[in-house]
């Protein structure tokens, strides 16, 4: 799948020293928003949004797109993790939860093209290894297409509709049709 590059970022690579770099956005419950991205320091985009220097202890797999429509994820590793934030990772409700993922390039240590989205999807499954002061966390997410591929499960009944809206009465009488015999063409 070919994906337009704003003109900032080809004029930023095309100016011979490049400073890429990947920004991830976990959104948790609520307002609780985790913003990191690969480089040193507090990065503040234009929008106000603050995003946490993770340096290299924050690794993006390769995101891989392919021509048909198959579900691809990726993986987040975050080395280094102080046990005090071990904690919160474990309490939070994580999973479903919207990942995204950006790519950038820094010009004289300003953002020189914006973030430009490469990746949107789902938290699935973290992995921890514990270590004696600090841990690795390993987070995999999964694209945003993993949704066609889940069952749905809807009945059409007079019950189910009512557990959706409670005052509609648009399948009370489905129930009834199933057994009644209706005389098609003739007399009866």
């Amino acid at each position: 799948m070919s994906r337009d590059l704003p003109q900032e970022l080809i004029t930023s690579i095309n100016q011979g020293v490049v400073h890429p770099f990947f920004a991830v956005e976990l959104k948790f419950d609520g307002d609780k928003v985790l913003r990191l991205w690969t480089g040193v320091g507090t990065l503040v985009r234009d929008d106000g949004t603050e995003w946490s220097g993770s340096g290299s202890l924050l690794e993006v797999s390769s995101v891989e797109e392919t021509a048909e429509m198959a579900v691809k994820g990726a993986t987040l590793t975050l080395s280094g993790v102080p046990s005090e934030v071990l904690s919160l990772a474990l309490s939070e409700p994580y999973q479903g939860r919207v990942c995204n993922l950006y790519f950038g390039t820094l010009l004289d240590g300003a953002i020189d093209t914006g973030f430009t989205p490469i990746f949107s999807g789902y938290m699935d499954q973290m992995d921890i290894e514990d270590g004696p002061d600090t841990a690795t966390v390993i987070l995999k997410v999964e694209n945003k297409l993993i949704d066609l591929e889940r069952a749905r499960v809807s009945r059409y009944t007079s019950g189910y509709q009512k557990s959706i809206y409670p005052n509609d009465l648009g399948l009370d009488f489905v129930e009834d049709l199933q057994d009644k015999k209706i005389s098609w063409g003739s007399k009866g």
